[in-house]
């Protein structure tokens, strides 16, 4: 398996692939960046320029690779972490990336918490201890001796944790697309996880999600207000490896549903 090595973030932000392609196949196309008078002095008719849009063309081959890649490379990690610390450049090109999320009504309801702090982080596994112990007899007595040597954290191994909340306030009390189901913040901030996760693997950062503790216990030690809701709970840091495939897939816990049986036309079958 190929060997992830810590990389040095660079302090200048290049462009996105796909700023990279539109330039490549348009030439910084004069209808995204000339000024309207130079475009009716060249007799192109006012109905026809968009501003505010850039090109929509498919990514090149390499770059639709990668993206790809990341998604079905990524991974839950719980026991790979190296102890090297994330480097300031590298970390914020992650959050960046969670920040461009979408969201209900461009409402942006996320926050990330840093926990560097090891009393901190202590005191969240003592949680998540707490919570495990309770989680194992709820399942079958088939699956609790598998479950018991499950490795479900990376707390104090990892270098950094992040706590990812939804203020669900931000937007104000009406928020535009939030009007029918409330709850589509919290999807939005989900959305957010996804991007800092597919970003951290393209950076060749492990991501692993703690989700067994309650929220209730979280808030007084990340002081975190009661409007604000803490959605997701991560384990940061460089890794030597990675599960080829889902380490619970390979553990015997559960196997890939087939695509074509989830794949409906239409109405709901079966």
């Amino acid at each position: 398996m190929m060997p992830l090595a810590p990389q040095a973030g660079k302090a200048r932000w290049p462009l996105m692939p796909s700023q990279k392609t539109c330039q490549a196949r348009t030439g910084a196309s004069a209808r995204t960046v000339a000024a309207p008078a130079t475009l009716h002095a060249r007799g192109i008719a006012m109905q026809n320029l968009n501003p505010g849009l850039t090109a929509a063309a498919p990514f090149s081959e390499p770059e639709r690779e990668a993206v790809y890649r990341a998604i079905f490379t990524r991974r839950d990690v719980r026991s790979q972490f190296l102890p090297d610390p994330l480097p300031e450049p590298v970390l914020r090109r992650i959050l960046t990336a969670a920040h461009h999320a979408p969201s209900v009504g461009f409402m942006q309801p996320w926050n990330f918490i840093l926990v560097r702090d090891a009393t901190i982080r202590a005191r969240v596994k003592q949680l998540f201890e707490a919570a495990n112990a309770e989680a194992a007899p709820q399942f079958s007595p088939g699956q609790q001796a598998l479950y018991s040597r499950l490795k479900l954290e990376g707390i104090t191994e990892a270098p950094l944790n992040i706590c990812i909340t939804c203020d669900r306030t931000r937007g104000g009390p009406v928020v535009l697309g939030r009007t029918h189901n409330r709850d589509t913040d919290l999807y939005s901030t989900a959305c957010a996880v996804q991007n800092l996760w597919l970003a951290a693997r393209a950076e060749g950062v492990g991501v692993g999600w703690v989700s067994i503790f309650r929220d209730a216990d979280l808030r007084p030690i990340l002081g975190i207000p009661g409007h604000v809701v803490p959605l997701a709970y991560l384990c940061l840091g460089y890794v030597r490896e990675l599960h080829a495939t889902p380490e619970l897939e390979q553990k015997g816990w559960r196997q890939r549903v087939d695509i074509d049986s989830l794949i409906f036309e239409n109405q709901w079958q079966g």
